[in-house]
């Protein structure tokens, strides 16, 4: 009577069980991204993969292609509306031309520190940004840190703002990019980055701007003397999936991907953010000459800026832009 009772037992919980376990399919889902393996993105996909598989039982599975053997941000975001490839993390700009609200997180000298970036990115705007990538072919699994840009170059060493006129520098395919950087009095040159690292080793270009963490990952200390903390800009980047990939999803499996993903996004952030303290050490031990603007100077580009300022606080919605600086507002203690 124990072993029937203890059979039945069995039975009930196998078929209370089976239901889910039908639910998880096998998934191998491909993330392409442009940095190298060995940057915090590509750790935080590596942690993605690793949560993803554990909380499937191995059923789920995300695998790597690093260093833009995919493409670009570009490309591969298209690939993603397409549904040729599963997931990748390309820089917020990108989703600019797709969806005119996401331009906003790029304006130029707008965030402060990182907890206001974080407080605006959780939030209900981040959350209203991510609402309206279905209608473009992804979904968005939340916002990952890339961090405040600097400028560097091969040229000089940048200690005013008009130390910057006359460079040739690379800037992401967009025209606020564009824009901020010619208002600077740079010869700003769109470019993917995967092409970057060479158009600087054959002086192409002078130089570019990007986050310390990227600086140093993709060794541009080899082709690059100086660097200038400017912090212009704020940069986020969104972990996307395709919708075509998440259609097909059972609930229990988009369940799964979104946990998954929370808990990367959890481990980026801090892993950027350790990253990026040491980094600038590191950059100096390499030979790069750090200086940085005093508050006078930063002043300076701020009213080069403005014209900018304008210009794509209306081209993006002044709606928008109002919501944004309405929680930045509450982020910093107001009302």
């Amino acid at each position: 009577m124990k072993f029937k009772s203890l059979a039945l037992a069995a039975t009930v919980l196998a078929a209370l069980a089976a239901p889910v376990s039908a639910q998880i399919k096998e998934h191998v889902f491909k993330v392409g991204i442009g940095l190298s393996e060995d940057h915090p993105q590509a750790l935080a996909v590596k942690h993605f993969a690793e949560k993803l598989a554990a909380k499937s039982g191995g059923k789920m599975n995300a695998k790597l292609f690093a260093s833009g053997s995919l493409g670009n941000d570009v490309s591969m975001t298209s690939a993603l509306r397409g549904g040729t490839l599963e997931m990748t993390v390309p820089d917020s700009s990108t989703l600019m031309s797709l969806i005119k609200p996401f331009g906003v997180l790029n304006l130029p000298l707008t965030f402060n520190n990182e907890q206001e970036a974080d407080a605006v990115l959780d939030g209900p705007f981040g959350q209203k940004l991510l609402a309206m990538l279905p209608d473009k072919g992804l979904i968005g699994l939340g916002f990952w840190e890339n961090g405040f840009r600097h400028v560097t170059n091969s040229r000089r060493s940048i200690n005013t703002a008009d130390d910057l006129a006359g460079l040739k520098l690379r800037v992401i395919q967009s025209p606020l990019f564009l824009d901020t950087f010619n208002a600077l009095g740079t010869n700003a040159t769109p470019m993917p980055f995967t092409e970057l690292y060479t158009a600087m080793e054959q002086k192409a270009v002078d130089g570019q701007e990007n986050p310390p963490a990227t600086i140093l990952a993709s060794k541009f200390y080899e082709v690059q003397k100086h660097l200038v903390l400017s912090r212009h800009m704020y940069s986020a980047w969104v972990l996307l999936i395709s919708k075509k990939t998440w259609d097909g999803l059972s609930a229990d499996e988009k369940k799964i991907v979104q946990e998954a993903a929370r808990e990367a996004t959890v481990f980026e952030r801090k892993t950027i953010r350790a990253f990026s303290e040491t980094a600038l050490g590191e950059l100096k031990k390499a030979g790069m000459q750090i200086s940085e603007l005093p508050a006078s100077e930063q002043a300076k580009l701020r009213t080069k800026l403005q014209p900018v300022l304008a210009k794509y606080s209306k081209e993006f919605g002044e709606e928008t832009t109002n919501e944004l600086m309405g929680e930045l507002a509450k982020a910093r203690g107001g009302k």
